[in-house]
């Protein structure tokens, strides 16, 4: 399927979910917010929430400072 991730095109398997985006990206285990077509996808729901074709995607890794 074709969805957009962070602006760009990316073809990813159909009926994957986030969190096997998350994975395919290199991602699991660090602190990082997903929305999902300008919804903020919460980590509780990543497995059960899946892709469909034409998705925007914007994954931004949580960056704390002081």
């Amino acid at each position: 399927m074709h969805i957009q991730l962070n602006g760009e095109p990316f073809e990813f398997p159909d009926g994957q979910t986030v969190a096997d985006l998350i994975s395919h990206l290199e991602l699991t285990g660090q602190r990082v917010a997903v929305e999902l077509n300008l919804d903020i996808v919460p980590r509780s729901q990543h497995a059960s929430t899946r892709l469909s074709e034409g998705d925007r995607i914007e994954v931004v890794h949580a960056i704390g400072g002081g």
